[in-house]
Formats: C-alpha cells, sequence, structure tokens
C-alpha cells in the first residue's frame, strides 16, 4: 500500500511538472489588467492584456527567411515585465495615431535549436548554446502602422539582412529615416533599447539577465 501512494505521487509530479513547461494560449474572455500581475518575471500572453496590437507572427507562417514554419501558432508570449514596458509605449503611439504590429515575441530554447538547424548562421539566427532575448521573453521585434492599419514605410521588410536595416543606415529617403527615428525615441522612453543592426528589434533594459527559458505554448 505504502508502494502505491508512493508511485501515485511520483506520477502526479510528473504530470504537473510537464504540464508547467506548457503556456496556455487561449485568450482570456476579457482584457485582464496587467498592474495585478504580480509576478515580473511570469510568461503571459499579450492577447489578453490588450487589444490595441496588430499581429503578423512571422515564424508561425512560412512568410520569413527561413521559408519554414518553425512556431505551432501565432501568439505572443513575453514576460510581465516586458508586456508593461510595451503597453506603455504602444500607449504612447495610440495617442499620435499609430500602434504597435509584432512580428516576434518569446521564442522557447527548443524552438531556437530548430531555426539553428535550419540556418546554422550566426548572421542569422543565434546560436542556441548562448540564447537570444526571445530566449528570454524580453526582445520584441516590430513596426507601426497607421490608424488604417498600413504598416509605416521602414526601408526594408523585416529580417532583411542587409547594412540597409541598420539604425546607423542614413542613405535613406528622409521619411524612412522620420518613422524609424520615431519608433525608437518612443521604445526608449518606455525602458527598451534597440539593435544596431536591425531596426525591428527591441530588447527590454537589462532582459539579457534573464534565464533563457524553454517553456512551451499550446494552441486552441
Amino acid at each position: 500500500m505504502k508502494f502505491k501512494v508512493i508511485f501515485m505521487l511520483l506520477i502526479s509530479g510528473l504530470f504537473f511538472s510537464c504540464k508547467s513547461a506548457y503556456l496556455d494560449s487561449k485568450k482570456s474572455p476579457v482584457i485582464l489588467d496587467i498592474s495585478k500581475e504580480t509576478d515580473e518575471n511570469a510568461f503571459v500572453n499579450l492577447k489578453n492584456y490588450s487589444n490595441d496590437f496588430g499581429f503578423d507572427m512571422k515564424y508561425a507562417t512560412e512568410d520569413n527567411f527561413l521559408k519554414e514554419q518553425v512556431y505551432p501558432c501565432g501568439e505572443c508570449f513575453l514576460r510581465v515585465k516586458t508586456i508593461k514596458s510595451l503597453l506603455n509605449a504602444n500607449a504612447a503611439f495610440l495617442k499620435k495615431g499609430y500602434r504597435l504590429k509584432l512580428f516576434d515575441c518569446y521564442r522557447p530554447k527548443e524552438i531556437q535549436k530548430k531555426m539553428w538547424q535550419i540556418v546554422p548562421n550566426p548572421t542569422y539566427v543565434a546560436n542556441p548554446k548562448k540564447g537570444s532575448i526571445h530566449n528570454r521573453g524580453g526582445a520584441v521585434d516590430l513596426t507601426l502602422v497607421d490608424s488604417t492599419g498600413q504598416e509605416l514605410e521602414m526601408g526594408t521588410t523585416f529580417d532583411f539582412f542587409g547594412r540597409e536595416a541598420s539604425h546607423d543606415y542614413q542613405n535613406l529617403p528622409e521619411k524612412v529615416l522620420q518613422n524609424r527615428q520615431f519608433l525608437k525615441e518612443i521604445m526608449l522612453e518606455n525602458n527598451f533599447k534597440s539593435f544596431d543592426s536591425e531596426w525591428w528589434h527591441y530588447n527590454l533594459n537589462d532582459s539579457e539577465k534573464d534565464k533563457i527559458s524553454n517553456q512551451r505554448w499550446k494552441c486552441d
């Protein structure tokens, strides 16, 4: 009898430990208040906290530089502290008639490994041995859209791996430079820092200190 009880407890513990490795992608029926989330490092779904963002989650499709779908579905999970800053940034853009549109958010280490297998080149994909801020829940790839949902002209597409995508590249139309600067200024004002070679990539300040995660999300 004692052996049976111990066995059942072990099975129960295994079940819950496996379950905790997954993130629930089901959308909340109401918009939740992020300020009530007390664990700043918990992973949550951005879509549960706002209807004011646009989404085009590229790695949940084949429309990306890998030419392969590597995400099971187009959800945007991030740490609570990242979402708080992102909500503040988007609120600032909304006041000016624009909003943020997300291309990529948190990425499990398991998927980082898969991307590395497809393109094992650190110029394009972070080596999973080191990981990226995406694996830590502190990175976002994004752009701006206007009130009609039209993307602002940024000079290159998302995941364009040429010098034209760099913040330092100036040989672009003035309107493009203004759009990039507009995006950058407000993101920097809201606890993010830019990534020099990619105009679309922003990291939450100090997020490189967070642990790499392999929590995966379940799709509806």
